[in-house]
C-alpha cells in the first residue's frame, strides 16, 4: 500500500485580500423609474381590455310576452369571459412588478454613499 503524501503545516497565516465585487450593471437602478412606468400604462390597457371584454361576455336577452312582463335571460361567452380574467390576471402580476420596480428606484444611493460604506 501507498501512503499519501502530506505537506507539514506551517505557522504562518496568508490572508487572501477581498475581492471586490464585479463592476456589471447592480439590482438598484434608477432607470427602474420608466420601466414602472411603463408598465403601469400597461396595466390600465390591460384594465380596459378586461372591463370591454367582460361586457362581451356578458349578454342579456328579453323575450316578450303579451300581457306579461318579459323574460330576461343572461347569456355567458366563455370566450369573453377568460378573456377578461386572464388580463385582469396579467394585470396583477404588473402591479407587483411595479411594487418591484418603485421600491428598488427609491433605494438607489449615490455611488460616493455606496463606495464609503465599504
Amino acid at each position: 500500500m501507498t501512503e499519501a503524501v502530506t505537506e507539514p503545516e506551517s505557522d504562518t497565516v496568508v490572508e487572501e485580500p477581498e475581492q471586490a465585487p464585479p463592476a456589471g450593471p447592480s439590482l438598484h437602478q434608477p432607470k427602474r423609474w420608466l420601466i414602472a412606468a411603463g408598465e403601469v400604462v400597461a396595466i390600465v390597457v390591460l384594465v380596459i381590455v378586461a372591463v370591454w371584454a367582460w361586457n362581451r361576455g356578458v349578454v342579456s336577452l328579453e323575450y316578450p310576452i303579451d300581457g306579461r312582463e318579459p323574460l330576461i335571460s343572461t347569456r355567458y361567452h366563455g370566450n369573453w369571459l377568460g378573456t377578461a380574467a386572464g388580463a385582469l390576471t396579467l394585470a396583477v402580476v404588473l402591479l407587483l412588478d411595479v411594487v418591484r420596480q418603485v421600491l428598488l428606484a427609491v433605494r438607489t444611493r449615490p455611488q460616493k454613499a455606496a463606495d464609503s460604506d465599504m
